[in-house]
């Protein structure tokens, strides 16, 4: 009795083509989250879409195929027809692989790139912290160098380096510091010269030296001060008025009120004897006709005695005096 073969219900290499697109829409959903992760990388979304095009390319091909292969003759066709897509699928699916091994390649490599230039900013921001004297961000850079990227011995020639720089930075500006205060006291510019002080004081609070400068600033004020004061004894006993007049001048910004009461006294004569040098200087100008030489002496005694009678005295004559002074000019005109 002669039977009829049905043809089969679905063709036998169903099963590979959704296999194959199973993994083509993996890697297209994979591709799709790198791309939103990195928002430049369409490598996986092109190899997922090309995978997904050739498996609907072919699949409708391939089951047209397979619904030809009914009956003795189209069962050896459809057979060979089977064995051939199968092979082009597998072929497919090779390549797909290697699509994605290629890609899993690409992503160390682009790991590698990212760490590389990683590496070269944190150097760079290192170099940049310790030109702009951040010593504590360049050490913690130092740091990242070891922890992140295992690099022990770089890290620790950077910090070297930054402990260097550090103690250059230190020694220029204390030795700069030292300099300027020097350069004040020599002035007699004191405020400035303790200005100086606080200011390395803010910056090294902890050194002993650098704690000791106000007390040490005042210390030469002091000492200036008493060789002030012994210059003065000095040029008094001596009868300079003129020396001891300037001098004092000097005095007048380092004593008390105390200390100034008790050289008042000794101060009085000098300027008196200073304001009769003056007063004769004056009176013998007049006498030799000498104008000029008299209205700068008349002008010394109303600047700085205005208050004593000598200086009353010689206002009154000063316009004679600048008259006389004009006339020989007039006579030679």
């Amino acid at each position: 009795m002669h039977t009829e073969r049905r043809p089969p219900s679905a063709p036998t290499f169903t099963w590979i083509y959704a296999v194959a697109t199973l993994l083509a829409l993996a890697i297209l959903g994979v591709g799709f989250y790198r791309l939103a992760r990195d928002g430049s990388d369409w490598t996986m979304i092109a190899a997922g879409g090309l995978a997904l095009v050739a498996v609907a390319v072919t699949w409708p091909i391939a089951l047209a195929l397979g619904s030809r292969g009914a009956g003795p003759v189209g069962a050896a066709t459809g057979h060979a027809a089977d064995g051939a897509l199968t092979a082009k699928v597998d072929q497919l699916a090779a390549a797909l692989n290697r699509i994605s091994e290629q890609q899993l390649l690409s992503d160390r490599a682009k790991h590698i790139a990212y760490r590389d230039k990683e590496r070269d900013a944190l150097r760079r921001a290192i170099q940049e912290d310790i030109a702009r004297q951040e010593w504590d961000l360049a050490m913690r850079l130092a740091d990242d160098i070891e922890r992140e990227f295992g690099y022990k011995a770089e890290a620790e020639r950077f910090r070297a380096e930054i402990r260097l720089k550090c103690e250059e930075c230190y020694r220029k500006q204390r030795e700069e510091g030292l300099v300027a205060i020097d350069k004040h006291t020599r002035a007699e510019q004191w405020n400035n010269a303790l200005r100086e002080a606080e200011k390395l004081l803010g910056m090294y609070p902890d050194e002993p030296t650098i704690r000791n400068l106000p007390t040490e600033i005042e210390s030469r004020r002091q000492n200036h001060k008493r060789q002030l004061v012994e210059s003065w004894h000095e040029a008094v006993a001596r009868h300079d008025v003129d020396g001891s007049i300037e001098i004092l001048k000097q005095l007048d910004t380092y004593l008390t009120p105390k200390e100034a009461e008790g050289l008042q006294e000794t101060a009085r004569g000098i300027f008196r004897e200073k304001l009769n040098s003056l007063g004769k200087q004056f009176a013998v100008s007049v006498q030799e006709h000498r104008w000029h030489d008299a209205l700068g002496v008349g002008d010394q005694i109303v600047r700085d005695f205005p208050n004593t009678r000598i200086a009353q005295e010689v206002r009154e004559k000063m316009d004679v005096l600048r008259k006389r002074a004009t006339e020989p000019a007039a006579a030679a005109t």
